[in-house]
């Protein structure tokens, strides 16, 4: 970032501004107060008044007049040929600064190993997620989800038991209840297991809005083939969710890829023990 205030064409703008706004001031204060002291007042009276007080037919001085069109003209000037069309910017530059640093990021963690993105994710939860979740993750006595499960069949038999909402899937929100008992059970451990060996009868509930293969339908649900994946987590920390508390904001665009990947792979390990 540049330290002198005089190589940002924006603060060389703001200074000119500001001393033609003085300079200005200054000028026609001036006048009007030497015409005060000289000169009386003259010309037709209009016939509207207020309360008494009426006011000169008096053309508008030509001072005011060309101030107004000098300030059309810079105004058109400003967004069009100066900033922030084709002008230095600081929020541009800070952008750019970020992608490039984000990339750089990326590159080098890009086959991180998982102790990496363990420590990498855990230190981003404490930050970002813990003041919710709990340090823990167990959503401190139910004020918040309890991310201490998920990843495990535990985990979809407490969404089974109380539906998710806020993801903004177009299928909408999965009420709470739609199956209990053994059929929760079988649900819940078919998913958990990545979807592998044989479906239960019961799935076909689920399949109406995830589909027959659990995959959601091209996007209209998620995508339970994902569960129990950083991939799953990513997916949430991206659409934000609304939860008991308040609404978990989007962290698309906050997170790197890696980072949301990093993320994923340390709430599932808590339900792991790791």
């Amino acid at each position: 970032m540049n330290s002198n205030i005089l190589q940002d064409n924006i603060n060389q703008l703001a200074l000119l501004a500001a001393v033609i706004i003085v300079a200005l001031t200054v000028y026609v204060a001036g006048k009007y107060i030497k015409q005060m002291k000289t000169e009386k007042s003259e010309g037709v009276l209009a016939e509207e008044n207020w309360d008494g007080i009426g006011e000169y037919k008096n053309e508008l001085p030509s001072g005011w007049a060309y101030t107004f069109l000098g300030t059309m003209i810079w105004a058109l000037w400003y967004w069009t040929a100066g900033y922030p069309v084709n002008a230095y910017s600081q929020i541009g530059e800070y952008n750019e600064e970020v992608a490039a640093h984000t990339k750089q990021f990326e590159s080098k963690w890009a086959s991180a190993d998982k102790d990496t993105l363990l420590a990498m994710g855990e230190g981003v939860f404490l930050v970002q997620c813990a003041p919710c979740h709990g340090i823990a993750g167990d959503g401190m006595g139910g004020k918040a989800a309890d991310l201490s499960v998920w990843g495990s069949a535990a985990g979809v038999l407490e969404t089974i038991k109380n539906g998710s909402k806020g993801l903004g899937y177009p299928m909408g929100e999965m009420p709470a209840g739609l199956v209990s008992g053994d059929d929760a059970k079988a649900i819940a451990e078919y998913v958990a297991n990545g979807m592998k060996g044989e479906q239960p009868a019961a799935f076909a509930t689920c399949a109406g809005c995830h589909g027959p293969d659990g995959k959601g339908q091209g996007g209209m649900a998620p995508d339970l083939t994902k569960y129990g994946s950083p991939a799953f987590v990513a997916d949430v920390l991206e659409r934000g969710k609304k939860g008991f508390i308040g609404t978990m904001v989007s962290f698309k665009g906050r997170l790197t890829p890696i980072q949301e990947k990093a993320v994923g792979t340390y709430i599932l390990s808590l339900s792991q023990g790791e």
